[in-house]
């Protein structure tokens, strides 16, 4: 392989090279791409849109006959991919006769023949240029917008990670990604042995300062790169949690090749709650507080992780999200007033100062229903399985009950509710040193806490992001927010929160 700024080259020696580039190119493309394959009869641009379609599809039987005579063909797959051959087409002006525009809005776009639209295809696209290499094989060019070139050259990168590491032509298979900068694949090794998962992670730039010369990310200690991953996993596995085993790892790339640990979650066939999983997870999450973990992890590459402290600082920065993007919102674009945030944030301090006596643990801060893994053949803890800790904090241990019993992507009907902090209480009152008062305590206000971070996160992401499906969970995290009302030691916010219009009008959601 040879790159330049604008593009990479690649000898493809065999029809399963170009096959495997197609499949490659699936993990790649995005809605809004536009994908132009060029080159003569017989170059290969068929046979790598036909692996592209197959591998979206999970499907290496699905029919992906030739557009050449429809001039083109709609797959509904993750996304939209219509798959155009212009090889017949008269004028370009019959590309908006045949839904190329609208295509490219929904979806991605594959397109043989790419001449034949003259100047009408857009100028930010993916041109893959196919030739003959007179020493055998083909010789292949991708030219593409820095951004679309950035994310070729990662899929790349980890072939040459699972090649380096003994999984040569392993399949590969988008998993997901989430609302992070995270993806993951499914991997297949190719001597039939059990399918692993790659986490795609790579360390992230430092976003701007916003308080202190610091960005967000630092001040509420998320997680920069993988190291945090591989210390707390080490350190759940070490006390019997079942933490995906790390099979090969490139920290400094941010890649990791890690066990599967199941298909199944907490919920149903239609995305409900299962009681007696989510009942497992809560008896889990007692015994992982019934123990001890270090603040200092040594790392098996070297060097050590150091937990950091789930501080004021980071508490009251995720809880002003309310007061910086849910109230403008709620008020139709009008902020706080100077005395209005100077109230919220001494409230806050005045909450935080409750926690000082709070039991603290291993936070791992984002334990609901997406990051865990039912294990309905193992036994105890060893049913649920852990996959998103990359942030743990040592804070509170409320607030990973919090994270479960209410869960911010579906409802947890109020009896399940609690039945789970009473199978939880029952658990922890085993432990003579327990203070359940002051755990209730710290469960309010750390339900508060996350409460009001979720509801002015789901606005960022609408507004800021562009990413409007989150906004379908705020009726049920202001319905979190009341439920944490409940507790005596939240009476200043929630009178607040009806001085400011906050939760007037809201009432708890329909189970979904």
């Amino acid at each position: 392989m040879t790159d330049t700024p604008s593009s990479v080259s690649l000898h493809l020696a065999t029809e399963a090279d170009t096959i495997r580039l197609g499949e490659e190119l699936a993990l790649v493309v995005k809605p809004g791409d536009c994908v132009a394959l060029w080159g003569n009869l017989g170059a290969g641009k068929s046979t790598l849109a036909r692996a592209l379609l197959r591998a979206m599809a999970d499907d290496d039987y699905l029919e992906v006959p030739s557009p050449t005579f429809t001039l083109v063909q709609n797959y509904d797959l993750r996304f939209p991919v219509a798959h155009f051959d212009l090889y017949r087409l008269s004028d370009p002006a019959e590309l908006e006769e045949i839904g190329f525009a609208d295509a490219l809005d929904n979806g991605v776009c594959l397109v043989e023949w790419p001449d034949k639209a003259g100047t009408s295809l857009p100028e930010a696209r993916m041109d893959i240029t196919f030739g003959f290499d007179p020493a055998g094989g083909r010789q292949i060019t991708i030219q593409a917008t820095p951004t679309q070139l950035a994310r070729i050259k990662r899929v790349l990168a980890i072939r040459r990670f699972l090649d380096a590491h003994g999984y040569a032509d392993a399949r590969r298979r988008h998993l997901t990604g989430d609302a992070s900068t995270r993806a993951y694949e499914y991997i297949y090794p190719v001597d039939g042995s059990a399918r692993r998962i790659l986490m795609d992670s790579p360390r992230q730039p430092d976003g701007p300062p916003i308080r202190d010369g610091k960005p967000y990310s630092q001040i509420v200690h998320l997680a920069e790169d993988v190291y945090p991953f591989v210390a707390i996993d080490l350190a759940l596995r070490e006390r019997g949690f079942a933490a995906p085993q790390i099979y090969e790892s490139d920290c400094e790339s941010g890649l990791l090749l890690i066990e599967d640990l199941g298909p199944d979650t907490l919920l149903d066939g239609d995305g409900k709650p299962i009681e007696e999983r989510y009942r497992e997870a809560v008896a889990c999450l007692a015994a992982l507080h019934a123990v001890a973990f270090d603040r200092d992890i040594r790392l098996p590459t070297g060097g050590v992780h150091h937990v950091p402290d789930y501080d004021r600082t980071a508490m009251k920065m995720e809880a002003e999200l309310l007061i910086d993007w849910h109230l403008p919102w709620k008020r139709n674009g009008t902020p706080a007033t100077d005395a209005e945030r100077a109230e919220f944030l001494a409230i806050w301090d005045g909450l935080i100062d409750q926690l000082a006596t709070a039991e603290k643990t291993l936070v791992l801060r984002d334990f609901h229903s997406p990051n865990i893994i039912w294990r309905g053949e193992q036994q105890g803890i060893q049913r649920i399985g852990l996959i998103d800790f990359q942030d743990a904090m040592i804070g509170p241990s409320a607030y990973d009950l919090v994270s479960i019993v209410q869960d911010a992507r579906v409802t947890v009907e109020r009896d399940i509710v609690d039945q789970l902090m009473a199978d939880y209480l029952a658990l922890r009152r085993r432990e003579p040193t327990f203070d359940e008062a002051n755990f209730l305590k710290a469960w309010a206000i750390m339900s508060a806490q996350r409460a009001c971070k979720l509801n002015g996160l789901w606005v960022r992401l609408m507004k800021r992001d562009h990413k409007p499906g989150y906004m379908k969970h705020m009726d049920r995290t202001l319905w979190h927010l009341s439920v944490a009302f409940e507790h005596e030691a939240l009476t200043p916010l929630r009178d607040w929160c009806t001085r400011v219009g906050i939760g007037k009008t809201e009432s708890r959601p329909q189970a979904r």
